[in-house]
């Protein structure tokens, strides 16, 4: 039996159709379904069910698909420890990031990775949904905010802390900040997801407060809603990642500076994810590793 077959049989069965597959394989979608059509013909079983709209697995084919997923995620992983073992870092690296931290921290550093490691060929994902890492075959994610799935393992790269700025512009035609109170009466941009949109959260001390906000403008990324604070559209609740330049340069001003800021929650961090507790490739260990090398590097340098 062709083990490539395999291999092609559970991506199939993780994506749920072929076009995703050959995307990722870099083959014509009939070269998948001809590796499929040769192992259900090799096991004299329908594995899926074909229609015009999607691609449903039989229950064979469900059964067929717990028994060989772990024997095939070994196959896998043994090919690339031999390989790893071989010599530097090398073959195709897919990270999903979202799609703000994306273009503000990682683009920048691409450039010194790729000089590092030229053997590497890094497929970027920048989405703001949560992919799942197995049926998108990704080696590394990066994920904001607490983990909801305990199955992955993760590793923290930065810890985050949240900022209410505003333009200068906007702070010398508008009423003066003095308290997290104020901010009540002050238009916001606000995020439009659970825990951002409607209350924002202050400590000083042991001291807290929840207030509620008034969005003027709801985004769902945080690199429009820093633009729309620069452009001086109100009132901005940003992590520090995506602002430290703009509050460098003067662009935005931290309204609260005497206090933290939060939306759901004052524990908040970047992290690395992996889908495997059992194997990391070579290649996303030296990105990874890059990563915390650079946060450390702009660490010290800031202080």
């Amino acid at each position: 039996m062709d083990t490539d077959h395999l291999t092609v049989f559970v991506a199939v069965y993780r994506a749920g159709g072929f076009a995703p597959v050959a995307r990722d394989l870099g083959l014509a979608p009939s070269s998948i379904s001809r590796a499929v059509a040769g192992l259900e013909e090799a096991l004299q079983v329908r594995l899926f069910q074909r229609t015009t709209r999607k691609l449903e697995p039989t229950e064979a084919g469900t059964a067929f698909f717990q028994r060989v997923q772990p024997l095939v995620e070994e196959l896998e992983a043994a090919c690339a420890d031999a390989r790893d073992t071989a010599g530097e870092p090398a073959g195709r690296l897919r990270v999903t990031a979202s799609v703000s931290y994306g273009q503000i921290c990682l683009v920048p550093r691409l450039k010194p990775f790729r000089a590092l490691f030229p053997r590497i060929a890094l497929d970027l994902i920048l989405s703001d949904a949560a992919l799942d890492l197995l049926s998108e075959r990704i080696d590394l994610a990066i994920r904001h905010g607490p983990l909801a799935d305990s199955s992955l393992i993760a590793s923290r790269l930065a810890p985050v802390r949240y900022h209410v700025v505003a333009s200068p512009e906007y702070l010398a035609a508008a009423e003066p900040i003095r308290r997290p109170a104020d901010i009540s009466s002050h238009p916001c941009v606000a995020f439009s997801y659970e825990g951002f949109r409607s209350c924002w959260q202050f400590r000083r001390g042991r001291t807290t407060a929840a207030i509620d906000i008034t969005p003027a403008v709801t985004v769902s990324n945080a690199a429009a809603i820093r633009q729309c604070a620069v452009n001086g559209l109100g009132l901005a609740l940003l992590a520090d990642w995506t602002i430290a330049a703009d509050m460098d340069a003067g662009r935005l001003v931290d309204v609260l500076p005497d206090h933290q800021a939060a939306g759901a929650s004052f524990d908040t961090s970047i992290w690395l994810v992996y889908p495997s507790r059992s194997f990391i490739p070579k290649r996303a260990r030296a990105f990874a590793d890059f990563l915390k090398q650079d946060v450390h590097d702009r660490g010290r340098a800031a202080s």
